[in-house]
């Protein structure tokens, strides 16, 4: 079992194997999951609001708590991903620190382009839920070629935006790729498309948790791990929305 997520990989389950009736008694379910992650979706939306307003307000605040949340939400990520068992605790942080930074990004979205952030929104649920109806029919399957090759191309993406973060403190800007032309709109294009497959495999790996009775606490890290996708999928969403806004 592998998925392109960095947070869910095929060795988080592999301890919960063989586990005796009694001890999958209080296991991981399906419901337990979905809950759980509509829980963290809240904490990102009530705290986006939060610096939404502010970015309305012109608060100075804005700039401090946006670059704060996408430092913590990085640290409290990595500490999830190391310690699945601190996860009730630090997948609502994290969410909350998403959320932070997430709505500071919208509101300058929202200031350039109207509307813009209504549709990334809308994109984004409506890409989530096409692609759980396309994995439960199995429309899409998470084979093993479909999962290598979602993870390859995570990987590519993951190094290409690397390599510019890097370039970026010499001054040098990879052309074309930020731009609103053709490539820029085409490689944006591309990533949605690879963050929405990710989907499928955080859905097959949160399937697999719960057929292997994984303890409780996973519910909240299958959770945490698919919030990891569907920040990116908004965020690449919303780029590749102000890509073609700015066409116009």
């Amino acid at each position: 079992m592998r998925t392109g997520n960095p947070t869910l990989n095929d060795k988080t389950f592999d301890r919960f194997d063989g586990m005796t009736a009694s001890e999958q008694t209080n296991a991981m379910t399906l419901n337990g999951t979905a809950t759980k992650t509509l829980m963290l979706m809240t904490l990102v939306v009530g705290a986006g609001a939060f610096t939404w307003n502010l970015f309305l307000q012109q608060n100075p605040l804005v700039g401090p708590l946006m670059i704060g949340g996408a430092i913590a939400g990085l640290i409290f990520a990595l500490i999830t991903t190391f310690k699945p068992t601190w996860a009730p605790v630090t997948s609502p942080i994290y969410a909350v620190c998403q959320g932070l930074m997430l709505g500071g990004v919208s509101a300058m979205y929202q200031s350039l382009y109207d509307g813009i952030v209504v549709q990334a929104v809308f994109l984004t649920l409506g890409t989530l839920f096409a692609m759980l109806l396309a994995y439960q029919s199995g429309f899409i399957r998470a084979t093993e070629k479909f999962k290598m090759g979602v993870m390859a191309a995570t990987g590519g993406i993951f190094i290409a935006y690397l390599a510019m973060f890097a370039l970026s403190f010499f001054g040098v800007q990879v052309p074309y790729i930020h731009g609103s032309g053709l490539i820029g709109i085409g490689f944006s294009l591309f990533v949605v498309i690879i963050a929405a497959l990710n989907l499928v495999l955080d859905f097959d790996f949160i399937e697999q948790g719960v057929e292997r009775g994984a303890p409780k606490y996973m519910e909240w890290y299958g959770a945490f791990g698919l919030l990891v996708t569907l920040v990116w999928l908004y965020i690449e969403v919303l780029r590749l929305l102000g890509k073609l806004n700015s066409r116009d």
